[in-house]
């Protein structure tokens, strides 16, 4: 089997048949329109698309982003000692670094690549690692590579990244809540929470109250930019770690693609907003994204606990099988009844020797630990 790949710096730039034959449109986070929001609005970022050919028919698909990250943000919040952390930290000279992303740097989840139907998986995938190492040959100044968020079940394909000098690298999990067919409003929901977290998830909605909260229109989105913008930094600042900073101009173009599919809900106090939370149905899949919170009355008004609760409503008004609730804040994640699904990515430094001095490191990153709640009765 002759396999080629063909890169793309541009959704506009691919042709249609391309889609069509890969047939990955399906899912909304390989479609041209979802991709294409991205593009548009982070003009920072260097975007390629990777196609697999066999015959000229295409038959895969990668989605890549090239960012710069400062090494420190990389490493602080890494399991490994001071020393080690020095060494690291000085062989990319403490600088900012360019990172090319195999996968969707803004989701959570296995949206990275995709395989046709029917084609052999494993000589297809590494038709992917071979397009994936072209365009990081022709990418001036990279320093590594980051082939993200696999799923357990896909393991024995993407292990094969090791024979390309892959370290394997576990990450935070998807926190995933199964919604039940006989939950039709959030009190059912509620009903079939142990008393501790019922008392817990009613006590979020008593304390939040006082906030108003209203589902944006795409004028909406326009109208509040700025301060969305200025309150999802603010959970950008709380979080351990993020590659790359979203331009929230990508929600008003997801809006007007996607309408009623993909949400964003505002929280008002006062008539100032004070927290959002915005997520997209998949299928049958509600996915939430980012969020942004005033952290200085969080406390007081329990605004994340509340986004929390309107995320469960959210899925079982939209009559969703599963919310994944996505990484980070695993353990209050799991007092909603969140579950963790298992990602594993995959890093390499673009040089080789430097890749075998980061290897063992790579390998040996730990993920925090947290405790996992048994919530229902």
């Amino acid at each position: 089997m002759s396999l080629s790949s063909k890169i793309f710096t541009s959704i506009d730039a691919i042709p249609q048949p391309y889609w069509d034959s890969v047939n990955c449109c399906t899912n909304i986070y390989y479609s041209p329109k979802f991709l294409k929001a991205f593009e548009i609005a982070n003009t920072d970022i260097e975007f390629n698309y990777i196609f697999i050919l066999k015959d000229e028919e295409a038959i895969a698909f990668a989605n890549t982003q090239i960012v710069t990250i400062g090494i420190e943000t990389i490493t602080k919040n890494i399991k490994m000692s001071d020393k080690i952390r020095r060494i690291v930290n000085n062989m990319f000279c403490n600088n900012h670094v360019r990172v090319l992303f195999c996968g969707n740097v803004f989701l959570s989840g296995e949206y990275g690549t995709f395989l046709k139907e029917d084609e052999d998986k494993i000589e297809t995938f590494k038709a992917i690692a071979e397009g994936v190492k072209k365009l990081s040959k022709n990418t001036k100044k990279l320093s590594a590579i980051f082939v993200k968020d696999f799923e357990n079940e896909s393991l024995p394909i993407a292990n094969h990244l090791k024979s390309f000098d892959y370290a394997v690298m576990q990450v935070e999990p998807n926190m995933i809540i199964s919604l039940k067919l006989e939950w039709h409003s959030f009190e059912d929901y509620t009903n079939a929470l142990k008393s501790k977290y019922r008392v817990k998830a009613n006590r979020a909605d008593a304390k939040s109250k006082a906030l108003k909260a209203k589902l944006f229109s795409e004028t909406d989105i326009e109208t509040y930019k700025h301060q969305l913008q200025a309150l999802y930094h603010n959970t950008i600042d709380n979080s351990d770690f993020n590659a790359q900073i979203l331009n929230l101009d990508t929600y008003i173009h997801l809006k007007k693609a996607f309408k009623t599919q993909f949400i964003v809900k505002g929280y008002f106090l006062d008539d100032t907003l004070v927290g959002f939370l915005s997520a997209m149905q998949n299928g049958r899949y509600l996915d939430a994204h980012f969020i942004g919170i005033d952290y200085n009355i969080n406390k007081e008004f329990s605004i994340y606990p509340r986004i929390l609760n309107d995320y469960v409503r959210l899925g079982i008004k939209t009559k969703s099988d599963q919310i994944n609730l996505g990484r980070t804040a695993s353990e209050i994640k799991s007092t909603l009844g969140a579950q963790p699904k298992t990602l594993t990515c995959y890093c390499k430094h673009k040089c080789y020797l430097p890749n075998q001095v980061l290897k063992p490191f790579i390998q040996n990153v730990h993920i925090k630990s947290f405790k996992q709640h048994s919530v229902f009765k």
